[in-house]
């Protein structure tokens, strides 16, 4: 693949740019091909939305012809990177982080092109491979004495944390010069350059670009995107309920399109510009719908559809799509217990024995249980009227009799009175 001579003016144009440690920097991607790059701590078993920022980076390096290394720290995650953070990480046991490893893994081969035919081809490793063999004396001998405590402690990172009162551990101290040898580690294996990360990261690669400089005699180079946070100053994939993943076990397809289309006006030109590869121009246009018809959200649609398929295919975002019209009356079909849950959320619900739906469910007495109808009476009156709907589909059979074909998932079956009365029946 031929090298695009304008990556830094793509980054700078979609907000991916921040900081850059050398101006040298701009003149050599405009040349050659180059390396970079960025890393993933495996400190929970999914990544999440924040980390599709510094993935997305990678990946637009990739597609202006340089190669994107994406390193998994299952030796740093034993540490626990303190940058951004007021107290300590709970630190993680070697087969926990083992199993994050593998989760993590699998999610980073979805955006970036591992094909051994490229010559620009995405390369995944794993710090534990060179940093896990050190003894402790080797690692303060070889690389420890390169260190300037001094300058350490200069660090933002640093400063922050020994100011507060949770203070800081050696054991977090020490993180910057893990990340450092990383640095070096794969400039000598890989002949790497370039290290990004989010602006709560230089300290850690200045320390890197240091110690390269120090050890190979060789110029590297760092660059920094800034940290998103919303228009309310909410740390960005942070909701209410907590992270937004990546996992749809852990983030169903449908929260994840709905966290996008309630983005603020003020948020979505930004995060479709980092977010997807929709051209600058169409981004532009959209922009303008935003100023003219804030209330279509015809932008936040866009950005929703778009990032639920980078990350979830074509095939879970058309199940959010659908599942975004349940509560417009849609009929039910091809969704979960998980899915449902989250549609309905703030829905009452009723648990019943699961046998009973087995011997067969009367549908008024459903009604009544669900608090729906007072009474069968009124139940009656309710469907002769139309007003009863199993899984939004209307029933107007008065004796009907609810079966386990009625779910409308694994165990929940959805009854409407109206247009907007809902309840989830839960059979267990």
């Amino acid at each position: 693949m031929s090298v695009n001579t304008d990556v830094i003016e793509t980054l700078r144009e979609r907000g991916f740019v921040s900081q850059l440690s050398d101006p040298e920097l701009e003149k050599k991607l405009a040349s050659e091909s180059m390396i970079i790059y960025a890393g993933f701590d495996p400190t929970a078993v999914s990544l999440h939305i924040g980390n599709l920022l510094q993935i997305m980076l990678l990946a637009q390096f990739q597609r202006h012809g340089h190669k994107p290394i994406a390193l998994v720290g299952g030796a740093t995650a034993m540490i626990g990177d303190p940058s951004g953070k007021s107290e300590e990480r709970n630190l993680l046991d070697e087969t926990t982080i083992q199993t994050n490893l593998q989760g993590i893994k699998a999610q980073l081969q979805k955006y970036l092109d591992f094909s051994d035919d490229l010559t620009n081809q995405a390369i995944l490793v794993n710090n534990y491979d060179w940093i896990g063999p050190f003894s402790f004396i080797e690692f303060l001998r070889d690389v420890g004495k390169y260190f300037r405590v001094g300058e350490m402690m200069g660090k933002e990172s640093v400063r922050k944390r020994l100011n507060s009162d949770a203070g800081m551990s050696f054991t977090e101290f020490s993180y910057q010069l893990l990340q450092g040898y990383d640095f070096l580690h794969l400039y000598r294996e890989y002949n790497c350059q370039i290290q990004c990360g989010g602006d709560d990261q230089w300290g850690n690669i200045t320390a890197g670009i240091e110690l390269t400089r120090k050890l190979a005699g060789q110029p590297v180079y760092g660059l920094t995107s800034p940290l998103l946070t919303t228009a309310n100053g909410q740390k960005f994939g942070k909701t209410e309920k907590g992270t937004i993943w990546l996992d749809d076990q852990l983030t169903s397809p449908y929260e994840f399109y709905q966290y996008f289309v309630r983005v603020d006006d003020r948020d979505v030109i930004a995060l479709l510009k980092r977010f997807t590869f929709l051209p600058i121009e169409q981004i532009a246009e959209l922009e303008a719908e935003v100023t003219n018809a804030p209330e279509k959200r015809t932008a936040q649609k866009v950005l929703a559809e778009e990032v639920t398929r980078l990350v979830h295919g074509e095939q879970k975002l058309q199940l959010a799509l659908n599942a975004s019209q349940v509560l417009f009356g849609k009929e039910i079909s091809g969704l979960n217990d998980a899915d449902l849950s989250s549609i309905f959320a703030d829905v009452p619900s009723k648990s019943i024995e699961r046998n009973r739906l087995e011997a067969g469910l009367e549908l008024l007495d459903a009604l009544c249980e669900s608090e729906l109808c007072k009474s069968r009476g009124d139940a009656k009156k309710l469907i002769k009227s139309g007003g009863v709907y199993v899984n939004n589909k209307r029933i107007d059979v008065i004796d009907t009799i609810l079966k386990p074909d009625a779910l409308a998932s694994e165990t929940i079956l959805v009854l409407r009175s109206g247009k907007k009365n809902y309840c989830l029946l839960k059979f267990h």
